[in-house]
């Protein structure tokens, strides 16, 4: 069995997460910067056996799709491109954000620690991780 790769798509940086390989605890991984990630997941791929990647869905509160789609949609068709026999599944990222600023006040961090962009960007990657894991039991 192998690991399930979140990913937490920005214009400027990508947070990701990542199952242990019995895919049963999701773990924040790394924010890379986005002209970089194609580069750092094909790299992860060498050395992890990935079974899935989750990419979070971009929504408005109507549900539909937000204007990020324009840049997401590019990255999802490269990752088709280069990795087709690895499945590739949205999962609706509304609230990850403001769900990864609770998080890090709920945990005790103080006001800089909660300012820093990558790590708000990996516990989202998380959290799309997380609600993935949990609507596929």
């Amino acid at each position: 069995m192998g690991r399930i790769l979140a990913i937490d798509y920005g214009r400027k940086r990508v947070g990701l997460a990542v199952t242990d390989p019995m895919q049963m605890i999701a773990n924040s991984l790394d924010t890379v910067a986005t002209h970089d990630i194609l580069t750092y997941i094909s790299a992860y791929v060498a050395r992890e056996q990935v079974d899935k990647f989750v990419v979070g869905l971009p929504k408005q509160m109507n549900g539909t799709n937000s204007e990020s789609m324009e840049y997401i949609q590019p990255f999802v068709k490269k990752m088709r491109e280069l990795f087709p026999e690895i499945e590739l599944i949205y999962v609706d990222e509304r609230f990850t954000s403001v769900l990864a600023h609770k998080t890090m006040l709920d945990g005790g961090l103080k006001k800089k620690d909660r300012q820093n962009k990558g790590l708000v960007d990996r516990i989202s990657a998380t959290i799309i991780l997380q609600t993935y894991m949990e609507s596929s039991r």
